[in-house]
């Protein structure tokens, strides 16, 4: 199952609660201002890095341009939206609000 994050975990847990739910090898694509999260450095890297080592994460590259992030977690794959719809072909999706 695809699991997609588009709130910042700034201000609200959804990313938190989601990855308690993540089984291994399900993927977690960060979406619109969810992409804050993997930015590299905040007190989600270390989350981030420990969901790493069970689960591919991505996070949609137009989304990180347009707030102006550059540096995210190692291990991260930044996709273009052609990756974002073979993602949601691939899996049934699990949107987290």
């Amino acid at each position: 199952m695809l699991h997609t994050i588009n709130r910042s975990p700034f201000e609200n847990n959804a990313m938190e609660t989601c990855i308690r739910f993540l089984q291994p090898g399900d993927p977690l694509l960060f979406i619109e201002d969810g992409v804050y999260a993997v930015q590299g450095g905040n007190r989600f890297s270390d989350l981030l890095e420990s969901t790493l080592k069970t689960n591919p994460v991505y996070v949609l590259q137009p989304d990180l341009a347009a707030r102006g992030i550059s540096a995210v977690v190692e291990g991260v794959e930044r996709i273009g939206y052609d990756g974002f719809v073979d993602l949601v072909e691939d899996h049934q999706v699990n949107s987290w609000l």
